[in-house]
């Protein structure tokens, strides 16, 4: 009787997380299919009036978003969340269908909701790896031309240096970015704040605060821009080595899924149907991948985590 109540709970588990993610794969392609003509139209949905909600009152939600504008990410923040709540609900699923304990099904549920979140992150310290040695060239090219402006004139400085091909990719669109947000009459403080996001190293903050200063007191900072400059010429060994160890950071963050993938591999290769009884059928084994995927989960956080402390 136990047993039918088991197997019964479980086929109305993936009843409702079938359910669910049809009805969130059937949103999806409306939204995609459908464009909102009229404008009271867009700001009547549902999915418009939540996501003005959570961007008031989330302080994870803004956080997001600006992630999501800082590295240009293509996709719109609803489906962000969409994704995020079907992973959540394809966690829940596979962990009670194949693990079949708690431990499994808050394990996989929890690295599938977060799996969105992960993705975008580890996006913004490829970002950030590509240009930080760039930082330096740009900052030179664009002091130049503010000395050189009479006026002395911060944002028409930026525009000349971009229109002329002055600072080149891949710190290019970082510095098209902060123009564009400059020039549509965004707020300040938010336009540095995605930039500073998006470089995340000590010296864009300090960038960050000189043009911060310029903008909204209107001072001349060339000499703070000089000191900035001779202090980063300084560094610049120091950040060649930061580097080299972000991308030793990177390389052991996938060193877990390559060995658990061979390890896999060579036990299926030799006896897959004694691999398939431990593995799939033995509680011992997939107690076991479940602990795997549990350290390649860690692993990743750590790796991020160490990546932002090198920034």
């Amino acid at each position: 009787m136990l047993i039918f109540a088991k197997y019964l709970f479980l086929a109305l588990l993936f009843i409702l997380c079938f359910v669910c993610m049809y009805a969130l794969l059937k949103a999806l392609i409306r939204q995609r299919r459908s464009r909102y003509r009229l404008h009271y139209v867009k700001q009547s949905a549902f999915a418009y009036q939540l996501t003005v909600y959570l961007g008031k009152k989330s302080r994870f939600y803004r956080h997001v978003q600006e992630m999501m504008e800082s590295v240009e990410a293509k996709w719109s923040m609803q489906f962000m969340l969409m994704s995020t709540l079907a992973l959540f609900l394809a966690g829940l699923l596979v962990g009670a269908l194949f693990f079949q304990t708690f431990k499994g099904v808050l394990i996989v549920t929890v690295i599938g909701a977060a799996l969105p979140y992960l993705m975008l992150r580890m996006k913004l310290l490829s970002v950030r790896l590509q240009t930080r040695l760039e930082f330096l060239p740009a900052v030179e090219v664009f002091y130049q031309y503010y000395m050189i402006d009479p006026n002395k004139n911060l944002k028409l400085a930026l525009k000349f240096c971009l229109e002329e091909n002055r600072i080149l990719y891949p710190i290019r669109p970082v510095f098209e970015q902060l123009y564009r947000n400059l020039m549509t009459q965004r707020d300040t403080e938010e336009s540095l704040r995605i930039f500073s996001l998006t470089l995340g190293h000590a010296w864009a903050d300090y960038f960050t605060g000189i043009v911060r200063v310029a903008l909204t007191e209107g001072s001349f900072v060339g000499e703070s821009l000089k000191e900035l400059i001779i202090d980063m010429r300084k560094a610049q060994r120091s950040d060649q080595i930061e580097r080299n160890r972000l991308l030793e950071i990177r390389v052991a963050n996938f060193t877990p899924i390559l060995f658990l993938g061979l390890f896999l591999f060579i036990n299926f290769k030799i006896n897959a149907s004694n691999a398939y009884l431990y593995y799939v059928l033995d509680p011992a084994g997939r107690n076991m991948l479940l602990d795997a995927l549990l350290l390649i989960f860690v692993s990743f956080l750590m790796g991020i985590y160490l990546s932002l402390r090198r920034m």
